[in-house]
């Protein structure tokens, strides 16, 4: 089935105006979901409001929205004061600046969708931006369903892809952390270089799609024994070794990485024909 848009806009930069189709980027039916139900019945669960003042189930028309400025003090916020704040929706992605790609720290990024031309006549506009961008990322906002983003636009494949960002009041310093405070600012270099020979031992080139979610599955293979009534046999957990002494602990792994990657080697090698068939065969040759 080929992915439909969730809207339609278009992606401005200067005087440059290209319609667009956005896409989400993620599949949010990957991950199993469940509902509250009753134990007893397996009724699905409904999620009342309730007044304990009133003692009392309350309408959703009599329900305010506040805001706690002080502890147990609100104010109310309704429908007209959001409307006097919230922006009008204009369905354009507006890039107003561009830096290099790694530049965005990937703490800022919250979600990615995809964007693609909306029409042939849009495709060739489109690719020159894509084209033009490489390398680069353009920064700008967009205003949608009431709500201003922040958006990062970047080339990818043969189309654009958009993550909306969290702003920087939104992230907490790492200062705020007294755990930190105990952390030495430089480790021990004969640890360090330990530790980056076992790191090295396992680098290589990255494909996500061989970490295959083990909870994910396992869920799946529970909820699958369930509905044939079969019995769940739970499996082994494994508890991670107490680290007494870095230094074994890393020589250790060292010591392992290796041993595994020469029985991969071994695996890998060509087989080569038997000694014995090989003379067999040079006899043959010579009667």
């Amino acid at each position: 089935m080929a992915a439909r848009p969730t809207w339609k806009g278009f992606l401005k930069i200067s005087l440059v105006t290209v319609p667009i189709r956005v896409f989400p980027a993620t599949d949010t039916a990957a991950t199993l979901a469940f509902h509250q139900l009753h134990r007893e019945c397996q009724t699905r669960i409904q999620q009342k409001k309730w007044c304990p003042h009133h003692n009392r189930e309350v309408d959703k028309t009599e329900i305010a929205r506040g805001y706690e400025f002080e502890r147990g003090r609100y104010v109310i916020v309704d429908d007209e004061d959001i409307e006097k704040a919230r922006p009008e929706s204009t369905r354009i992605i507006n890039l107003m600046r561009f830096a290099d790609t790694e530049s965005i720290d990937p703490i800022y990024v919250e979600r990615p969708y995809y964007l693609a031309p909306d029409g042939p006549v849009a495709a060739e506009a489109f690719s020159v931006i894509r084209d033009a961008l490489q390398g680069k990322a353009g920064i700008g906002k967009l205003a949608l369903y009431g709500r201003e983003y922040l958006v990062a636009v970047q080339p990818r494949d043969t189309g654009l892809v958009m993550y909306t960002l969290r702003r920087a009041s939104e992230i907490r310093s790492m200062s705020a952390l007294d755990e930190l405070q105990d952390v030495a600012a430089q480790a021990k270099p004969e640890e360090v270089k330990l530790a980056r020979q076992v790191i090295g031992s396992f680098e290589g080139p990255l494909d996500l799609s061989e970490f295959r979610d083990e909870y994910q599955a396992e869920l799946r293979r529970i909820i699958d024994a369930k509905i044939a009534g079969e019995e769940i046999v739970a499996p082994v957990e494994e508890r991670p070794a107490k680290v007494v002494n870095l230094m074994d602990a890393l020589r250790k792994s060292l010591d392992q990485a290796s041993a595994t990657q020469k029985k991969v080697a071994k695996a890998e090698l060509p087989k080569r024909p038997a000694a014995r068939a090989t003379a067999k065969k040079r006899a043959g040759a010579r009667r």
